[in-house]
């Protein structure tokens, strides 16, 4: 059964493979661990028992939040796991005062901007060759 719990430090370990076997460039285990202490930082981590199969979080800055990881197990994709991670996050941030929300997605990532405009985000800007490993541009999309 899916649990969408808020990410432990005995998370860390699950995460930081998990990161590294979704992007190019991955987070270190300990740059995961420096976020979980600032009191800014909102993240959640997806479970089916005790595996942790997808992690989401973001960054409030007065009343805006930044969503900087989405990431969603490959073998555990198209199963709404990242929608209702998106949902308890959102929920989260509003909690914690953000009015707005925004994040920057690949451009080719249509699965992730499919799901992003069915949570409210629209595309507001282009970043040119924001992404590397390969080049590509990053869509910024809000959520006000």
């Amino acid at each position: 059964m899916l649990q969408i719990d808020d990410m432990r430090t005995e998370d860390l370990e699950q995460v930081s493979r998990l990161e590294a076997s979704c992007f190019s460039m991955p987070w270190s285990k300990k740059s995961f661990e420096e976020v979980m202490g600032k009191s800014d930082a909102v993240y959640v981590t997806a479970r089916e028992e005790e595996k942790v199969v997808g992690y989401c979080g973001a960054y409030v800055i007065l009343d805006e939040a930044d969503i900087n990881q989405v990431a969603v197990e490959p073998s555990c994709r198209n199963k709404g796991i990242g929608r209702k991670m998106m949902e308890v996050l959102l929920q989260k941030l509003k909690r914690a005062g953000a009015n707005a929300v925004t994040l920057e997605v690949r451009r080719s990532n249509e699965a992730a901007i499919a799901l992003y405009e069915s949570l409210g985000f629209v595309t507001e800007g282009i970043r040119k060759n924001f992404y590397e490993k390969p080049a590509e541009d990053g869509l910024i999309m809000w959520k006000r």
